[in-house]
């Protein structure tokens, strides 16, 4: 389903309650420009900060264009997951120019070619491309407001001696107000307007001559010096003096911060999306701003009542739960949606992916899954690729959403809507199959092969006969002689033996095994998975500790599908990024440091355990 600017407000009770009922969200973003490779000269492989910096100055140049979101829930009636994806283009153009905020943004020559390629309509952002604020631009915006508010931070203009025309103009000022003040009709004359000389004013009270910018200035700056008791108006064309009236300026002041408030909500747009996804709290959100035709924008008669319920009822299994989000090769994706949204990006890869986890929790990367264990040669493992490798597994079931049916027997690559649309579908189907397939089993590396043997030979293993007349597991052939054929793998971790030796022990790396009833996702030896041994290990499974919480109305498990989450399964394939070409290899998200409590963007918006209000 495609989203624009028109549509989307009318549309966002309906997202709000998609992304409240989803059992996961995946996402996938289209770009004006990405991390440009091969500047460097240095030789091998950059480290994990090496391509974060890189990845983070790219965000901070470069527009998120178009933004996919597929919401996937778990139909525990029909066993089935239904699929409902959304197509966000997002506009740059900050709309509500009277918030004061500029945004500079940059376009890359390859990225624009390549997106020319697939069909991408480059003008839809600017045209129909739903608003965003984030959280620093809103911040900024308030901030600017307050010091608007606040005349005694206003710097004076300094008037020289020798600039006479200013100095008369000032003391004509002075003599309009004295002659006002001390009029003995001066308790009927409620103000007193200042104009340029012989200016006339019509019915509606606007000048047939305007005072300047800078006479205005000069007039605001006289008053709020000279005169305490009286207070300037700004007004077409002129300026209007009146006596200060605490009771009507406190209004005025409440009127404007209300005004700054709704500007700031109406641009705010598609970070309603991300908050929802946060777990934050929407309460501020106009739901006034729902009631329209979602082909023309118009205002509708709406049932407020109704509107309220619905958003109620999402709102009580959003807040403070944030969503579980899969993307497919999403380190870069998830650095520019923390700068889009969220705010300036830390210096450091290790302080990114600690406010990274605090902000979601639970994160999955599907390139991860696909590729998980593949060794020091990165394999072929594209979107299209994967999804097209697993479309002919029948079970788990999926089924598109009658609304949704955009993608359905269509083909949309690098439409980040579609894109989102096959994430989903692998995310659901590889999960399945690997956790079918095998499980992670810790090896004592001075067991007897023959025991490793054993526990393939029982019938533990799914038995593929290979050419070697041995038994393919996990992409690994087997042959009766011990020695093992490597072949093309898909989200398979490899089974390595140890090297041969005449010993009747051997050392075995610790790898894919298939699965055994009642065991544990759980490996030795590879950096990236963690032990299950310390308590506090920030990787294993605790709804105590600011996880994704769940809901019995929308959570429950589908027979043959993914494994829940919450299990062991993702400890071993959850939170880790693929980031191929570093020396690392992945990103993994850990816990850490100072919880963040407060968006600080003036709104309330904050992430954290429980969520904090927006």
């Amino acid at each position: 389903m495609d989203v624009d600017k028109t549509s989307f407000y009318p549309l966002l009770l309906d997202i709000l309650t998609d992304i409240s009922e989803a059992h996961f969200v995946a996402i996938d973003l289209e770009l004006s420009g990405v991390v440009t490779k091969g500047l460097n000269n240095s030789t091998g492989k950059p480290s994990l900060q090496r391509r974060y910096e890189e990845t983070k100055q790219a965000a901070e140049r470069y527009q998120i264009l178009q933004f996919g979101l597929t919401c996937v829930q778990q139909d525990i009636v029909t066993q089935k997951y239904i699929l409902k994806p959304y197509n966000f283009n997002l506009s740059p153009i900050i709309a509500e120019s009277r918030l004061d905020i500029e945004r500079i943004f940059s376009f890359q020559s390859g990225a624009v070619e390549f997106l020319l390629k697939t069909g991408f309509d480059l003008s839809k952002p600017f045209t129909r491309g739903v608003p965003y604020l984030s959280r620093l631009e809103a911040k900024e915006a308030r901030e600017k407001h307050a010091k608007r508010q606040d005349k005694s931070a206003l710097a004076d203009i300094q008037i020289k001696p020798t600039e006479v025309e200013s100095l008369a103009f000032l003391e004509r000022v002075r003599s309009e107000l004295n002659a006002w003040i001390t009029s003995p009709n001066a308790d009927c004359q409620s103000y007193v307007n200042i104009a340029p000389l012989n200016a006339l004013t019509d019915n509606d009270g606007d000048s047939s001559e305007e005072l300047s910018r800078f006479e205005k200035r000069l007039v605001h700056q006289l008053v709020r010096a000279e005169y305490p008791e009286l207070v300037t108006v700004s007004k077409r064309g002129y300026i209007q003096v009146v006596r200060f009236d605490k009771e009507r300026e406190d209004q005025i002041a409440a009127g404007r911060k209300r005004d700054m408030h709704e500007r700031v909500n109406r641009q705010k747009g598609f970070r309603w999306v991300i908050e929802a996804l946060l777990g934050s709290d929407l309460s501020r959100l106009d739901l006034r701003e729902c009631a329209r035709d979602p082909l023309t924008g118009e205002q509708v008669f709406a049932d407020l009542d109704e509107y309220r319920s619905q958003f109620h009822r999402a709102h009580e299994l959003m807040r403070g739960n944030p969503r579980i989000l899969v993307g497919h090769n999403c380190f870069l994706d998830f650095v520019y949606i923390y700068r889009t949204f969220i705010g300036v990006l830390p210096d450091t890869v290790e302080e990114f992916q600690q406010k990274l986890h605090e902000l979601w929790p639970t994160v999955v990367d599907t390139k991860y899954m696909s590729t998980h264990n593949c060794g020091d040669i990165s394999p072929v493992s594209s979107l299209e690729q994967i999804a097209g490798q697993l479309a002919e597994q029948k079970e788990p079931i999926l089924e598109v959403a009658v609304e949704h049916r955009k993608y359905e027997g269509a083909e949309a690559l690098h439409e980040a809507g579609y894109d989102s649309f096959l994430t989903a579908q692998i995310a659901v189907r590889l999960s399945s199959k690997l956790e079918k397939e095998g499980a992670y089993v810790e090896v004592n590396g001075h067991e007897k092969v023959n025991e490793v043997s054993e526990l393939i030979t029982n019938g533990a293993a799914k038995k593929k006969k290979g050419k070697s007349n041995g038994w393919k597991v996990n992409g690994i052939s087997h042959s009766p002689s011990g020695s093992d054929t490597t072949v093309t793998p898909l989200g398979f971790a490899n089974l390595t033996l140890g090297p041969t030796s005449t010993s009747s022990q051997q050392d075995v790396e610790e790898g894919f095994t298939p699965s055994l009833p009642g065991a544990k996702w759980k490996h030795r030896g590879d950096p990236s998975v963690p032990t299950t041994a310390g308590a506090n290990d920030p990787f294993i499974y605790d709804p105590k500790n600011k996880t994704h919480h769940y809901r019995p109305e929308v959570e429950g498990e589908v027979i043959g599908g993914m494994p829940p989450f919450g299990e062991d399964f993702w400890r071993v394939y959850g939170n880790k990024l693929r980031v191929f070409g570093t020396d690392e290899g992945v990103c993994v998200l850990s816990a850490g440091g100072e919880e963040e409590v407060d968006s600080g963007d003036g709104d309330g918006v904050g992430v954290g355990q429980g969520g904090v209000e927006v």
